[in-house]
């Protein structure tokens, strides 16, 4: 898949807020991780990308 390079980027950044001690940073890249993992799927199913807010949490359809 040619949108994997998302993932480098946000484990790069994920490792620099841990390696600082940025607990809460750290937690939101993760978040986000899951996020792109979920829309980056639906959209080579041919699915709509999952609709999201804060945390990840799927808004209702």
């Amino acid at each position: 898949m040619a949108d994997n390079w998302i993932f480098d980027v946000l484990a790069d950044l994920r490792r620099f807020a841990l390696a600082n001690d940025l607990q809460a940073l750290a937690a939101q890249v993760q978040a986000t991780v899951q996020v792109a993992e979920q829309e980056l799927a639906a959209r080579a199913d041919g699915k709509p990308a999952p609709r999201t807010g804060q945390g990840g949490r799927a808004f209702p359809h």
